[in-house]
C-alpha cells in the first residue's frame, strides 16, 4: 500500500513539474527589441548576384537589395553587417538566428512558405530563360526543356520548375554570372532559367558571351523582398513599415533605376503566362 502511495506522489509531482515547464515557455517575439539593443542589423546574401548583391569594381558590396538594406538599416538607426552564403547557407542562418533577414532576390514558394515569411515587396518581375545566341539551345517553349541541361543552385523554384518540365539539373554552388552564361555559350548546359531583370542585367554586363533571353517566353508574375524566419514578425512589421516610406519618398524607385535603369518596385507591363508550376 505504501508502495503505492509513494509512486502516486512521483507521478503527480512529476506532472506537476512537467506542467510547470510548459508553463514558463515564453513566445514573446523579440526580433526588433534584439536588433534595437545590438544596434544592428546582420544580414545574410550572396555577394555573386548580379544585380542583387555583388562586388563592384571597387571590391565593394552592392546591389539593389544590398542597396536597399543598407537605407533600411540607415532609417533605423542601427549598424548592418552581412554574411555571405549560397542559397542554403541563407536559408540556414535564419533557421539558426545567425541572420535577421536574407536580401537576395527571395520570394516565398514550396516549403519556404510554412517556415519564412516575406517583407512587403522591393521588386515586380517575371521568370524568364538564358539560352544560346546561335540556336536559341533549341528551346522555344517550356516543353522544350524535356531533355535540355538546365543550370541552376540546387533546390531553388528554377530548378525545380525546369525538372519538372523534364530537363536535366546542372548544379552550381554560389557560381558567379560568367561561369553561367560561358557554360550555356559553349554547351556545358543549355539553359538558366530565373528573374528576367537579374539575367537582362547580366546578359547586358557580359556582352562578349554569345547568349540571350528568349524572347516572349515569359512567366509566372512574382514579387520579392527581405526573407525572414516566420516568428519574427516584430522585426518584419518595422522593415515593412520602413520600405513603405522608401516607396513613398521615391527612394526605392531610385534605387532601381540605378541598377535595372526601370522602377522594379512597380508591377511589369510585359505579358506574362502562368506556367506549370513544380510542387
Amino acid at each position: 500500500m505504501k508502495k503505492f502511495v509513494i509512486a502516486t506522489t512521483l507521478l503527480a509531482t512529476g506532472l506537476l513539474l512537467s506542467s510547470c515547464g510548459t508553463e514558463k515557455k515564453d513566445n514573446t517575439d523579440e526580433s526588433w527589441k534584439k536588433v534595437e539593443e545590438s544596434g544592428k542589423l546582420t544580414v545574410s546574401t550572396s555577394g555573386t548576384l548580379f544585380p542583387s548583391s555583388y562586388y563592384n569594381d571597387n571590391n565593394e558590396l552592392v546591389g539593389y537589395d544590398v542597396d536597399v538594406a543598407k537605407e533600411v538599416a540607415k532609417r533605423l538607426d542601427v549598424d548592418i553587417e552581412f554574411k555571405e552564403y549560397n542559397v542554403d547557407g541563407q536559408i540556414a542562418a535564419l533557421q539558426r538566428g545567425e541572420a535577421d533577414f536574407a536580401a537576395n532576390d527571395f520570394g516565398l514558394s514550396g516549403d519556404r512558405k510554412d517556415k519564412f515569411s516575406l517583407s512587403t515587396p522591393i521588386k515586380y518581375s517575371f521568370t524568364s530563360m538564358i539560352v544560346r545566341e546561335s540556336d536559341d539551345s533549341g528551346i522555344h517553349s517550356l516543353e522544350d526543356l524535356d531533355g535540355k541541361k538546365a543550370a541552376g543552385e540546387p533546390n531553388t523554384s528554377y530548378m525545380k520548375l525546369a525538372e519538372s518540365y523534364g530537363a536535366q539539373p546542372v548544379v552550381y554552388d554560389n557560381a558567379t554570372n560568367d561561369q553561367y552564361l560561358t557554360d550555356v555559350a559553349n554547351g556545358r548546359t543549355d539553359v538558366i532559367i530565373n528573374d528576367y531583370y537579374l539575367q537582362k542585367m547580366s546578359v547586358g554586363a557580359l556582352p562578349d558571351i554569345p547568349v540571350k533571353i528568349l524572347e516572349d517566353v515569359y512567366f509566372d508574375l512574382a514579387q520579392t523582398g527581405f526573407l525572414f524566419a516566420e516568428e519574427n514578425n516584430a522585426l518584419r512589421e518595422k522593415v515593412d513599415a520602413t520600405l513603405k516610406e522608401m516607396k513613398d519618398d521615391g527612394t526605392l524607385a531610385e534605387i532601381s533605376e540605378g541598377y535595372f535603369q526601370t522602377d522594379v518596385s512597380e508591377k511589369p507591363k510585359e505579358d506574362v503566362f502562368e506556367s506549370k508550376k513544380a510542387e
